[in-house]
């Protein structure tokens, strides 16, 4: 089993900068991509980026291009999500997930963490 943990939510004004994080405990995350997903009240689920277990394949939804970076470090099973030039559309919760390299970009994953709540104050 493995356990992600999301942390670094909060609240921020538009245009400002925040960096969320999930950690993995338990088995390791090898041969698993990591991705990121949000979840609005009242919304659909959204992919947001992606990342191999190496580091060296990511992708990003068009939401994501040119603001966030997705970014690991494997040997401390971390995974963060630099978000800048954020607006208020951007307020979730943003969770991770570990699965599959070819699906995870899907929502198929075998891990989930729960979530941390940003909030983009207009």
């Amino acid at each position: 089993q493995v356990q992600l943990v999301e942390s670094g939510g909060g609240l921020v004004q538009a245009g400002g900068s925040m960096r969320v994080s999930c950690a993995a405990s338990g088995r390791t995350l090898r041969s698993y991509n990591v991705g990121w997903f949000r979840q609005a009240p009242g919304k659909e689920r959204e992919f947001v980026a992606a990342i191999s277990w190496t580091g060296e394949s990511r992708n990003y939804a068009e939401l994501a291009k040119g603001r966030f970076t997705v970014s690991r470090d494997s040997a401390k099973q971390t995974v963060w999500l630099q978000m800048n030039s954020l607006a208020p559309e951007d307020s979730a919760v943003y969770y991770c997930v570990a699965g599959p390299p070819e699906s995870v970009y899907r929502g198929e994953y075998v891990f989930r963490g729960q979530g941390t709540q940003v909030t983009v104050s207009s």
